[in-house]
């Protein structure tokens, strides 16, 4: 469906987008994506150490406990310890590759502020900012749409568990404007202020972020969070574990359970007709919470990740050096991840809240007008090897091929955002209420 933008739309988007081991376990079958086994690098002693005193103590540990240690245990933790983005990382995320994403993903969220109705006061929250590229890129569209925003009190608001991002964050975002809380147990453990004196907040849990119309961001970050993972057998769905190899005392394998775990038998659906699930009941919970907080407040989610709608299998992984790497092979040098389920997330959404997508990341960005704000950039830009590197980096964003099709986004917003006008019935002549702006992104726009 094409929708035609109305005024304050158009004006929006052509603002922003001129120049500027005892039980009997059997070895789980499951086809990992990996490019080395474990025997091909020593694994990683402090962590390694760490997994096998515990597995000894209480046996075979979900992939989801796995999952969790390897990335956010406090003292040996990947996210923890390691600066993992960028070209000298493990990965690079879209913000990084191109400002035009996180421009296109500042218009949507002014575009659901005036949806709402232009509420006084705008939350932006991001959970895992990676290095602040995105929220960055978000402020600078606020800076350019001032007039439009008025006097609206405008904040930052970011949910990060690693103690090294949080400094890189805040230096590019606040520069020396930024000091930590003097007790650990703070829900705000570091605040600051941007050049334009935006106030910004860092918080360990979406539940310390206080209450408000809030727009969420989520970009790569519920692929990070833990998965359980089951298998169906002939006897019933069994849970996928990691257990110290007995031939191999200082390796790692996945094993399953010979009798159902609570996990797998409450996390899989009764009518699931795939033969290997992945569940992130931690997504499930977090997403439960975003649209409560959007209920009661208003607002908006938008998620973006790998992801499916509920037809993928196995998809947990690891990548170390921007190559995908065993995930049981020294754990904690390398990046964990799992394709998210969308279909999963809506139905923990529940009914309280729309839903819209998932769409694919080129599906998106072209109706979020990407086409149009690369012609008016390589029209003002005559640099040649400046002008390849921004060809590169929207191939890049939207080949199929590439990041185009892998991506997804998934939104939710409050049902009264896209309340259908009421109808005047008899003689009484009554101004009807204007149609709700399209939701961009998800939705077709003409720029005619």
């Amino acid at each position: 469906m094409r929708v035609f933008l109305g005024a304050k739309t158009r004006q929006l988007l052509s603002r922003v987008f001129s120049p500027p081991a005892a039980v009997r376990w059997r070895a789980a079958q499951t086809r990992l994506l990996c490019s080395s086994s474990p025997d091909d690098e020593k694994p990683r002693p402090s962590m390694l150490r760490h997994l096998t005193s515990k597995i000894k103590a209480t046996g075979p540990i979900p992939v989801a406990e796995y999952m969790r240690e390897v990335l956010t245990n406090p003292v040996t933790g990947y996210y923890v310890r390691n600066n993992m983005l960028g070209p000298e990382g493990d990965f690079i995320t879209s913000p990084e590759i191109s400002q035009i994403f996180g421009e296109l993903l500042g218009v949507w969220i002014v575009s659901e502020w005036m949806g709402a109705g232009g509420p006084r006061q705008l939350q932006l929250v991001e959970l895992g900012p990676g290095k602040g590229s995105l929220a960055s890129d978000v402020l600078r569209v606020f800076g350019q749409l001032r007039s439009m925003l008025g006097q609206v009190s405008v904040s930052l608001h970011l949910v990060e568990v690693s103690p090294a991002l949080s400094q890189l964050q805040a230096q590019n975002l606040t520069g020396t404007r930024s000091q930590e809380a003097e007790a650990e147990d703070e829900p705000v453990y570091r605040r600051g202020e941007t050049a334009a004196g935006l106030p910004v907040s860092w918080y360990r849990r979406l539940d310390d972020v206080p209450p408000g119309f809030s727009i969420f961001l989520a970009h790569e970050f519920f692929d990070a969070l833990p998965v359980h993972k089951f298998q169906r057998t002939e006897k019933g769905w069994r849970e996928v574990m990691v257990d110290i190899d007995p031939e191999k005392p200082d390796q790692l394998r996945f094993v399953i359970t010979p009798s159902p775990t609570l996990a797998s038998s409450t996390l899989v659906q009764a009518d699931e007709r795939r033969d290997h699930v992945e569940v992130c009941a931690e997504g499930g919970v977090i997403v439960q919470q975003l649209a409560r907080r959007i209920v009661e407040h208003g607002g908006a989610a938008l998620i973006a990740d790998y992801g499916h709608d509920g037809t993928k299998t196995d998809t947990f992984r690891g990548f170390k050096g921007h190559q995908l790497h065993h995930v049981l092979a020294s754990p904690g040098s390398a990046d964990l991840t799992a394709d998210v389920d969308f279909s999963y997330l809506r139905r923990m959404a529940g009914e309280g809240v729309a839903c819209l997508g998932p769409v694919t990341q080129r599906t998106f960005l072209k109706n979020m007008g990407i086409d149009t704000r690369m012609q008016v950039l390589l029209r003002n830009c005559s640099d040649p090897s400046t002008r390849k590197q921004l060809i590169s980096s929207y191939d890049m964003l939207t080949n199929p091929a590439k990041m185009g099709e892998r991506f997804h986004f998934f939104s939710l917003l409050h049902h009264s955002r896209l309340a259908k006008p009421k109808r005047t019935e008899g003689l009484k002549l009554e101004k009807k209420s204007p149609a709700p702006l399209p939701v961009g992104g998800f939705t077709e726009l003409s720029f005619s």
